[in-house]
């Protein structure tokens, strides 16, 4: 499975649409910089479900819809699409091609498709899960993600580790699986909680049903008696719409009969009206006649009495003229009468007058002196008044004075006695106070050198603790070392694990025959799993195996035929097995003098440790293979003994029978007889006793 094209437009930097096809040979993209090479991997992660823009360097995921240039327009949508070559059936769908593509629009919307149907992110997520390809797999590392990874926490690198040996889609499963689980726990939770509610619930309900099925058994016979009624209601209906019917016969013939009478009257009544109105318009003229005459007569009467009044009214008037003339003619001799008299008195008052004028001015000069001297008795009397209440005031002082006075000399005698008694008591006192005194001073000067001793003591203690402090630290920043350490060698233990129990570093029909291993007991290891070495000799050996590391020990042959037959059948690929009944040493070195040259450290097999039971394979394949300290000694010896021996150093430089040299700079990745002994090593040092100084 490879990536054939990735076609891009509107995506970041890509305006127009772009397609690059990764033909055979194709390994990268190169360019200066800022020419889009970031915007390639950034839109292979979109399209297979990146969610963050902070990790497409975006603040938001309309930041990757191309936003215009000062000449072009921004585009309203993005879209990438990624078309991978399937024809081995990597992935679990049935296309020799499969091309995923993701579009998002500026409005918010986006979808996902499949070859063209639309699908979920949860649908593209699902088929690559198990491939390394995703947007967290590690087929796509950005920039700083290396250092990331490595200074990350174990958990984090424990992801890609999961991603690669393909255990993700099981480990999601099973997450589903136990959030469901849970799920389904808390209903069934709930679940008990409603049957134990109902439970306490069952004793009334079965109550309340009691008297439900009697309500309804009542309610049935109410129905029967319901319907009884009704019946007889019935009949009574019929009865009564019987007489009913009767009734309105007798009552529709007297209606008739009235009727026809009726008419009769009415004619007569008609007659007797129009004669009626005869009569009364005869009435109503000899009315308006006797009005008329009426009316007149009371005006001739209105005028005589009119005029009968007038006469009386001159009469009177006459009369009443003639006695107020003889009453005027008395009124004037009297008037003239009291002339007279009142002109003596007008002359008697006027000099009554000037008397009294006189009489008053003198009186008013009196009255002013008198005026005055009531004036200055006022004065004296307000005066007297004012001294004698000051004099009471006074007085009404020294009498409260004295009062007080009086109280005080009392409180004061009283006071005078409390003292004299206080006095005595204080006397008594005074050798008690002085006795308490001199035992204070004593426990003083005790206290003093006990609080002088605690101060010493105090000192020396602030220096044990200032001491302890600094140890104490010591020891946390070693532990705190030993804890990093102890991580460290954790994560490369489980990860060293990890890789050797799904055989990383090996070749796929390894890894598929080893998965077999707990189903079929005749599948013992690799060669690496069997052959313990030592650090130094480990290049060394490693070189001298060669491919033959790889190779799969069984125990007879009918099992390697097994696995053979397993992996043809699977198109797994292809792998050399080694049975343990059919492999025979090749007789040793041969000659065994070169044993004794200088830089000889032994043959390849004397130098690695196994089972008793593999000592045999060990000397099939490494027991013709000199060990040699360095490349001079072993250049010397092929040339003393004509190439006929096969010569390993332990820098890993190989000199094969015949002449031919390989050599370089020795580079594994895998180092896979290393694995084993390290993980020995790093659990060795993770249970090894730490101790503390004292």
């Amino acid at each position: 499975m490879y990536l054939k094209s990735i076609e891009v437009q509107g995506f970041k930097s890509f305006a127009n649409k772009i397609v690059f096809e990764f033909h055979n040979g194709i390994t990268g993209i190169v360019g200066p910089n800022g020419s889009g090479k970031s915007n390639v991997g950034d839109a292979v992660r979109w399209v297979l479900g990146e969610q963050s823009a902070k990790q497409l360097r975006g603040a938001n995921m309309q930041d990757v819809i191309f936003s215009g240039t000062e000449s072009r327009k921004p585009l309203g949508y993005a879209s990438v699409a990624i078309t991978l070559d399937n024809s081995k059936q990597e992935l679990a769908i049935d296309y020799k091609e499969v091309t995923v593509a993701r579009k998002v629009y500026r409005s918010g919307e986006s979808e996902y498709l499949i070859n063209g149907s639309a699908c979920r992110l949860k649908d593209v997520q699902e088929l690559f899960y198990d491939t390394g390809i995703g947007k967290e797999g590690y087929s796509i590392i950005g920039q700083g993600q290396i250092d990331k990874i490595l200074s990350g926490r174990p958990e984090e690198r424990r992801e890609l580790f999961d991603e690669a040996a393909g255990i993700v889609k099981f480990k999601k499963r099973k997450k589903a699986a136990q959030k469901n689980l849970e799920n389904e726990q808390a209903n069934l939770v709930r679940i008990n909680d409603i049957l134990a509610e109902l439970e306490k619930q069952i004793e009334p309900l079965e109550k309340q049903a009691e008297k439900a099925r009697i309500f309804l058994k009542k309610k049935e016979e109410l129905k029967i008696y319901d319907v009884n009624a009704f019946l007889l209601e019935i009949g009574r209906i019929k009865t009564q719409m019987t007489e009913m019917e009767e009734k309105i016969r007798i009552v529709n013939e007297d209606y008739e009969e009235t009727d026809a009478y009726y008419e009769t009257t009415k004619a007569e009544y008609e007659e007797l009206l129009r004669q009626t109105k005869d009569v009364e318009n005869q009435i109503e003229e000899a009315r308006n006649a006797w009005s008329q005459a009426t009316v007149k007569s009371q005006s001739l009467e209105g005028e005589i009495n009119v005029l009968k009044e007038q006469v009386r009214s001159m009469a009177d008037a006459g009369q009443r003229i003639e006695d107020r003339k003889n009453a005027v003619l008395e009124d004037m001799e009297t008037r003239d009468t009291e002339k007279g008299q009142l002109n003596q008195e007008y002359e008697a008052v006027c000099a009554q007058l000037s008397a009294m004028s006189k009489e008053k001015s003198e009186a008013k000069s009196g009255l002013e002196q008198v005026q005055l001297r009531m004036s200055d008795y006022n004065q004296k009397i307000e005066t007297g008044k004012n001294s004698i209440i000051q004099m009471l005031n006074e007085k009404a002082a020294a009498q409260g004075n004295k009062q007080r006075y009086d109280t005080m000399s009392e409180q004061v005698q009283m006071r005078k006695a409390q003292l004299n008694q206080r006095l005595a008591d204080l006397g008594e006192n005074e050798k008690q106070i002085r006795a308490s005194i001199e035992a204070q001073e004593a426990e003083l000067k005790q206290v003093s050198e006990t609080f002088t001793r605690l101060l010493e003591e105090e000192k020396q203690l602030k220096e044990c603790h200032a001491q302890h402090t600094r140890l104490c630290q010591e020891k946390e920043e070693a532990l705190s070392r030993l804890q990093r350490d102890y991580h460290k060698h954790q994560s490369r233990l489980e990860s060293l694990i990890n890789i050797t129990e799904r055989y990383d570093g090996y070749g796929n029909a390894i890894r598929r025959v080893m998965e077999q291993k707990e189903k079929n007991k005749g599948l013992i290891g690799v060669v690496a799993d069997i052959i313990k070495v030592e650090k130094k000799y480990e290049v060394a050996v490693e070189t001298a195996l060669g491919g033959s590391i790889q190779n799969i020990v069984t125990d007879n042959g009918q099992t390697a035929k097994a696995m053979i037959e397993y992996l043809k059948k699977n198109h797994f690929g292809r792998a050399t097995f080694l049975p343990l009944d059919s492999i025979r040493a090749k007789g040793g070195i041969g000659k065994e003098e070169v044993l004794k040259e200088t830089g000889v450290l032994g043959t390849a097999d004397t130098l690695v440790t196994a089972e008793k039971e593999y000592q045999e394979l060990c000397g099939w394949l490494l027991g013709r293979t000199l060990v040699a300290d360095t490349m001079d000694h072993a250049i010397a010896i092929a040339a003393k003994y004509k190439h006929t021996f096969r010569i390993v150093t332990l820098e890993g430089e190989l000199f094969q029978p015949g002449g031919s040299m390989t050599g370089g700079a020795f580079k594994n990745s895998n180092n896979l007889l290393g694995r084993r002994r390290e993980i020995e090593k790093i659990r060795d040092d993770n249970t090894r006793e730490v101790k503390f100084g004292p």
